[in-house]
């Protein structure tokens, strides 16, 4: 006799309609929509979209519909010119208040939207976007350490009353800068010196050496701490470039590390590339120094060389500054920027940690009446040509851009002004997202439009429904009524596989696709195996019922040596590949997993209904 457990028909059943449920959304396609957030990050609230959608239909942007969408407005259009005039009329006249990002939403009904579900999201190739990857200098990173370390051994030999001279970087046994010397100043006790930097570096190899002038100090730092420096640079550069995307307001980012020091960033429906490179890729932090009033700045520039302690900068106008060495806060300290009307005009204001609160408080305590400088520092690369060759040049500019006295004490929350509107808002953005750890180069750039990536869906629906026809119609003429059978299992594990990848969010990309064929095709080998089976153990003489079953519990080790091997290949292209090949290794993990269930538990349970329990059979249409 031919059975099935019942709590497996159960676990079949619910497996079907879940999977239904979760690829509903699918189904319905997309329209152009517009995405709207607060600025403050703030969810959008009833007032909020009512405000947006009156603006809109003020100037003639006429959308179809408009829903919020957790914490963000959605404004569906018919048409793409009515998408991007309606973007154009928030962004002139909401600038202060909404950032928008074009994007693609479901047509599905508001109760699909309302339990959650959502369809599968697509990757750029099919989506059309942005593709950016960025080259990371992780030698720029110990540069930027050093120069920490610089800062904080000047205040410890400070505090410890020991004189010195100046601080510089210095290369020892490496192509690169790893350490530093201090000159000490004569007399200057070494040994007082070393106790007081070991107490805030004290990881680093001390070395003593004869100067002309005095004892000259040298710290390095070890291979491990190098390479400690290098990968935080990789992973702060990758939350760095996250905030920076999110704070952009694009829709489905996916920032993601590319072999040893390379970092991919895809920005699906973005086409403006040059303004989104320049916020991304921008090396850019603040400083904050005291204006040198002891020595004379006339004499700095005239003899083009800074007192020791004290360095020479310009402002925007291209006007001289001396500005002490000493850091008083950077932009690693601070928590939040956000831009403001001051009485001097647009501004930022500026809130700082803990730490950097202090270290203004007692900066701004000692200091009144004295003025304090706002340096702001940006590092890009540039190409240029040299004997008839172009090479990349690095640039590292640094310009004054605020200067006031100190007017009173401050300490954590603050303003700087003096800044147009649009310098006040990228300088907000900047320092929202954090600066990079590491100065990052593009070294590739790829702008997909929206048309190609529809024609990719298009050609890839076609590939995979074409592929599919002939596959039902083979099974159907050589199994006739199994062949049936197993064209139901074939079109569940589609279904089921749209399902998993709407659930956990996996993006769907033109290797993706390849890999839904792929899968089709492994599912329909199970089922070949299987009806093989049966329809040997019909040769050999025993009974339909017992030849069905006999043949799924056979061929079980065959599938499953198939598959399993198959997965191993799978997970080793997901851990290792990137791009293209992790997204063909998702979709091809997940089929093996779906065609598993549907061809063994599926097609079991659907050929036991049809001809198992007491029914008296004499051949199989097989």
């Amino acid at each position: 006799m031919l059975e099935f457990a019942r709590w497996k028909y159960i676990v079949v059943a619910v497996v079907l309609v879940l999977a239904t449920l979760f690829a509903l959304p699918n189904v319905f396609g997309e329209d152009a929509a517009l995405q709207v957030a607060r600025k403050d990050r703030l969810d959008i609230d009833a007032a909020g979209q009512r405000s947006v959608e009156e603006f809109l239909r003020e100037r003639g942007a006429r959308f179809t519909r408009s829903y919020v969408d957790q914490g963000r407005l959605m404004l569906h259009f018919d048409k793409i010119p009515e998408q991007l005039k309606a973007r154009d009329a928030v962004n002139e006249g909401l600038a202060n208040d909404y950032v928008t990002a074009l994007s693609f939403a479901s047509r599905a009904p508001d109760w699909v939207r309302a339990i959650g579900l959502r369809p599968m999201p697509l990757g750029l190739d099919l989506r059309g976007g942005l593709y950016l990857l960025y080259q990371v200098n992780v030698n720029g990173a110990v540069a930027q350490l050093l120069e920490v370390y610089e800062q904080d051994v000047r205040k410890a030999l400070t505090g410890a009353n020991v004189s010195f001279g100046d601080i510089v970087q210095v290369t020892e046994g490496t192509t690169m800068p790893n350490g530093l010397r201090v000159a000490l100043a004569p007399g200057a006790d070494s040994e007082v010196a070393k106790a007081a930097i070991r107490k805030i570096l004290p990881d680093l190899t001390y070395t003593t050496v004869d100067g002309a002038n005095g004892e000259i100090l040298q710290l390095v730092m070890t291979p491990t701490q190098i390479r400690e420096r290098q990968d935080y640079a990789i992973q702060q550069n990758l939350t760095t470039l996250r905030n920076r995307v999110n704070e952009l307001g694009v829709s489905e980012p996916l920032v993601q590390r590319q072999g040893i020091d390379r970092i991919a960033v895809q920005l699906p429906g973005v086409q403006n590339s040059a303004e989104v490179k320049d916020i991304l890729g921008k090396v850019a932090t603040l400083e904050f120094r005291l204006v040198d009033m002891k020595n004379s700045l006339a004499d700095a520039v005239q003899r083009n060389r800074a007192p020791i302690g004290s360095k020479l900068y310009k402002d925007r106008e291209g006007r001289p500054v001396l500005l002490k060495r000493e850091l008083i806060v950077t932009g690693d300290q601070l928590i939040d920027a956000s831009t403001a009307a001051t009485d001097k005009g647009p501004g930022v204001s500026v809130k700082l940690d803990s730490a950097g609160g202090e270290e203004m408080l007692r900066t701004t305590r000692q200091n009144l009446g004295k003025p304090m400088a706002v340096l702001f520092i940006e590092q890009r690369r540039e190409e240029v040509e040299v004997g008839g060759e172009k090479i990349q040049r690095e640039i590292k500019e640094e310009k004054v851009i605020n200067t006031a006295t100190i007017q009173g004490v401050f300490s954590t929350n603050f303003q700087i002004t003096g800044l147009a509107n649009a310098e006040a808002r990228e300088l907000a953005l900047l320092l929202r997202a954090g600066a990079l750890a590491a100065p990052i180069f593009v070294v590739e750039e790829r702008v997909i439009g929206p048309s190609l990536g529809q024609d990719n869906i298009d050609k890839g629906v076609t590939a995979l429904t074409y592929g599919m026809l002939a596959i039902f119609v083979f099974m159907a003429l050589y199994y006739r009524v199994f062949g049936l059978v197993a064209d139901l299992v074939l079109l569940s594990n589609v279904v089921l596989l749209a399902a998993l990848l709407s659930a956990l969010k996996a993006a769907l990309t033109l290797p993706g696709i390849a890999g839904i064929v792929l899968t089709v095709g492994m599912a329909v080998d199970a089922n070949v195996l299987i009806y093989e089976r049966i329809r040997e153990e019909l040769r050999n003489g025993v009974t339909p019922q017992t030849a069905i079953a006999r043949g799924f519990d056979k061929a079980f080790s065959a599938i499953a040596d198939a598959n399993v091997t198959t997965l191993i290949a799978g997970l080793v292209l997901w851990a290792l590949g990137t791009g293209p090949i992790r997204g063909f290794a998702v979709t091809l993990c997940l089929g093996i997993a779906t065609s598993m269930f549907t061809a063994i538990w599926g097609s079991r349970a659907l050929l036991t209904l049809m001809y198992g329990g007491n029914r008296k059979l004499t051949t199989l249409p097989v």
